[in-house]
């Protein structure tokens, strides 16, 4: 696909996907998820990539939200195809993709922007950053996820409090209740989030993807059992053989 809304670069053996609509705080239109949603699944099918950045342009705004204009005068079936398209398409591909996904939240990350974080793996911050679910402001709710993941991540009395106020917390305050794993000056971010992808990178693929679906299932009742079968399945790949051999040799594995 050609991309007009996002830029995707590859930078060793990380994918950076950058949301590239400054005019309008990268807000998400349905280009633009259709973008994204091709993105991720070209990453995700690049063997020579290992983890991925999210990010917006500029220093303003991650995702300011969705392009209100492009649903305001939908009914109710269009609304709920709006949700469940964006949901599968993107949304939940980031969330259970093979590879990990940090979302580096360089300011403004509302609505459906927050929700586009939530489903990436990781999230550090700038120190910048206004992060918020203001839908109620339009007599909505939260469309892409914003209900289920939040309450998962900071408790459901604070996932209340942020949907039912609309109020914007800043990113420290973010940290504070874990909807952001890091906090870094504007100029920092990526450089940090750089850091971290590349340290993910070196360890085991087929190690992180099972240990990403098993993560996801940890609030479910097959979570248990999923972690105790994905562990067996590792026993018979690549990886493991290579991980214990190059500890048992006191060498650095070869991934």
């Amino acid at each position: 696909m050609l991309y007009n809304n996002i830029i995707l670069a590859r930078e060793n053996q990380i994918g950076l996907v950058t949301i590239n609509r400054p005019e309008s705080l990268n807000a998400l239109n349905k280009k633009t998820i259709e973008e994204l949603s091709s993105a991720f699944e070209e990453l995700s099918k690049d063997p020579t990539i290992r983890a991925v950045i999210l990010t917006g342009s500029g220093e303003k705004s991650f995702v300011a939200g969705a392009d209100i204009k492009e649903f305001a005068d939908f009914n109710q079936k269009q609304a709920e195809e709006l949700a469940r398209v964006g949901q599968n398409s993107l949304f939940n591909k980031i969330e259970n993709l093979n590879k990990p996904v940090i979302a580096a939240v360089n300011g403004f990350a509302l609505g459906g922007g927050l929700e586009l974080a939530m489903s990436c793996h990781i999230r550090y911050a700038s120190d910048n950053a206004k992060l918020g679910l203001p839908e109620v402001t339009l007599g909505l709710i939260p469309g892409y996820g914003g209900t289920q993941r939040l309450p998962k991540l900071v408790g459901k009395g604070m996932a209340n409090e942020i949907i039912f106020s609309a109020k914007m917390i800043t990113a420290n305050k973010a940290k504070e209740i874990g909807l952001v794993n890091e906090v870094y000056p504007q100029e920092e971010l990526l450089t940090k989030t750089k850091e971290l992808a590349t340290a993910i990178a070196k360890n085991s693929p087929q190690g992180i993807e099972k240990a990403i679906k098993a993560v996801n299932l940890s609030d479910t009742e097959s979570g248990f059992d999923a972690e105790i079968q994905f562990f067996g399945q590792l026993f018979e790949m690549n990886d493991k053989q290579e991980g214990v051999k190059a500890f048992l040799e006191k060498r650095k594995p070869e991934f």
